[in-house]
């Protein structure tokens, strides 16, 4: 995990023309997405088989592929999996009969970063729709060949964070538009598949909770307590 440091940060719905801004408390966020060697030493199981699998010739052998596949409702479940192997109080509930979930925000454990840490820590003081030149820092459509790629191959962000363009999109807590979309949760970040103008710092997607697909992943954080 890279420490974050506080600050503001101004996000925009491009959509309803709209902007805010939000002040965060220090965090924590993984160094690089969770990898396919993570998910399997939290939950005991392979995730499921990435279909572009065969295009290398061992493929995620290492465990140092991002996971994919991974709905943000499988996300949540791998967190509380994540903090109750580490020790941690889990962070995310989930009714029974309804099926909401809840965050509880006193928790240590491990969850999702929220949309506006996301954004803050992608652009790690940087002002521009990338913090560097996008063949050096993401694998994207244009040089990916067609398939997710170990975490940590490109050049990481002023604070360290290795691949936050590129290489998979990551599920991030937040609603999208709850009157609009319902429960659809936004996205963050760019995939391998994205051409090179949808990596960017600021852009903005959405899906249900429940959709997965090949080039869609996470990332992990955690809440900084004072002491």
């Amino acid at each position: 995990m890279t420490p974050v440091p506080g600050g503001a940060v101004e996000l925009r719905d491009d959509r309803r023309g709209t902007s805010w801004r939000t002040e965060l408390a220090p965090f924590l966020l993984g160094t690089y997405p969770v990898t396919t060697g993570l998910h399997r030493a939290v939950t005991g199981a392979d995730p499921t088989p990435d279909p572009a699998a065969h295009l290398t010739a061992d493929p995620a052998a290492n465990g140092a592929a991002p996971v994919t596949n991974i709905s943000w409702l499988d996300a949540i479940e791998l967190c509380n999996q994540a903090s109750a192997r580490a020790g941690f109080g889990r962070a995310y509930s989930r009714d029974a009969r309804s099926g909401e979930v809840t965050w509880d925000r006193a928790s240590d454990g491990y969850r999702l970063p929220t949309e506006a840490e996301w954004q803050y820590a992608c652009k790690a003081g940087t002002s521009g729709y990338r913090y560097g030149d996008i063949d050096d820092i993401a694998w994207y459509a244009d040089n990916s060949g067609g398939r997710a790629h170990d975490v940590g191959g490109k050049k990481p962000n002023p604070w360290g964070l290795h691949d936050m363009l590129g290489n998979v999109w990551e599920w991030c807590w937040d609603l999208y538009d709850e009157e609009v979309y319902g429960s659809y949760r936004i996205f963050r970040g760019g995939g391998w598949a994205e051409s090179a103008r949808g990596c960017g710092a600021s852009v903005r997607r959405r899906s249900h909770p429940t959709f997965a697909i090949d080039d869609l992943g996470l990332r992990l954080a955690r809440t900084v307590r004072s002491a």
